[in-house]
């Protein structure tokens, strides 16, 4: 399946139907009285999230949607049926912009969440609504009100609890394959992953959704190699593991180029917990892994970093053991003056 993280859609709710104007026709009643039945209302246009999607490749096939109109009043007082709502069915993790792509309307979070976008016009009166004591035989009956239309942006957070950050060829891609079932494309050039992709990963019995995202260089925030679009997608990360090819000459320069996008970026990706690793011990020799490590620790302002290998699992264990303690505090319900706050005190 294609990867979309974003997408343009109209929609329009349903027009109400008409409301009727007839008379009352029965036998021996000579002047029967209005009975004219009132338009049904017209369909509203909602949004759900449901499971099984991770994407919005839809809707670059598909990108208008009108709910049904309201049926017409009928006589003897019958209203017309109300137009059947149409649901549009998102990922978890989509945001709905308006047009102009700033305004949020909606967030739709976990499956399940389900928002109103537009609607549907009410049903206009029939002639019965206008009868009066001086106009007993009114004709005069309602249009129905039309329903609400609007121009919407769809973007597609990725909801996931650690995401893999780092530059083109820093062994992200390998990593998650060999940790989780997903299976990216790996090759020895850069930009190699072109979307971002979540995998599964079962470490020391426990499971966790982690996110590899393409590659930045420097200047992505300014929409230089890839950009900074798939950034969005690690928003929502309890931690960001931070991976450094240790086979580059220049480790704490390659650490000090992302951790500026990253700032750049802004939207809290800077202040989030991070892990870093340095990547492909396995093609090092145990002297360049401990002078690498050494600058890479001290560019990042930390005793010591992770030392680990994509390739031959060497350092996983510890690596993922760090990462889910931070997933683990952040799924914990904040403590606030000895009550637990969203569970059982």
């Amino acid at each position: 399946m294609k990867f979309l993280d974003q997408a343009k859609i109209y929609i329009k709710s349903g027009d109400g139907g008409a409301g009727c104007m007839s008379f009352r026709r029965e036998k021996y009643i000579e002047f029967g009285g209005p009975n004219g039945g009132d338009g049904g209302r017209g369909g509203d246009v909602l949004v759900e999230a449901v499971e099984g999607l991770n994407t919005l490749i839809d809707f670059r096939y598909q990108q208008h949607f009108r709910a049904k109109r309201g049926s017409h009043g009928k006589g003897r007082d019958m209203t017309g049926a109300a137009g059947a709502p149409l649901i549009i069915k998102v990922p978890a993790g989509t945001q709905i912009f308006a047009d102009d792509k700033e305004t949020l309307v909606a967030e739709l979070l976990v499956p399940g969440d389900r928002v109103t976008l537009a609607k549907g016009g009410d049903g206009g009166f029939g002639n019965v609504k206008f009868k009066t004591s001086t106009n007993r035989a009114p004709r005069r009956v309602d249009p129905g009100w039309p329903g609400e239309e609007r121009w919407l942006w769809l973007r597609l957070k990725l909801i996931a609890d650690a995401g893999l950050v780092g530059m083109p060829n820093a062994g992200k891609s390998t990593l998650l394959s060999v940790v989780s079932r997903a299976r990216p494309k790996v090759a020895d050039y850069p930009f190699t992953t072109l979307h971002p992709v979540l995998g599964v990963v079962l470490a020391h019995g426990k499971e966790f959704v982690l996110a590899d995202i393409p590659g930045l260089i420097e200047g992505a925030h300014e929409g230089i190699g890839l950009g900074d679009r798939f950034l969005g997608h690690v928003e929502r990360c309890a931690v960001l593991v931070h991976l450094i090819d240790g086979t580059q000459e220049d480790v704490a320069d390659a650490y000090r180029t992302i951790r500026g996008e990253l700032t750049a970026y802004g939207q809290g990706l800077a202040e989030k917990p991070e892990i870093v690793a340095l990547n492909k011990i396995d093609a090092l020799t145990p002297e360049e892994i401990d002078s690498r490590a050494a600058a890479l620790a001290a560019a990042a302002g930390l005793d010591d970093v992770h030392r680990i290998s994509g390739v031959s699992r060497a350092g996983l264990d510890v690596l993922f053991a760090a990462v889910q303690q931070h997933i683990a505090a952040a799924r914990a319900p904040d403590v606030v003056s000895g009550e637990v706050v969203g569970g059982t005190p």
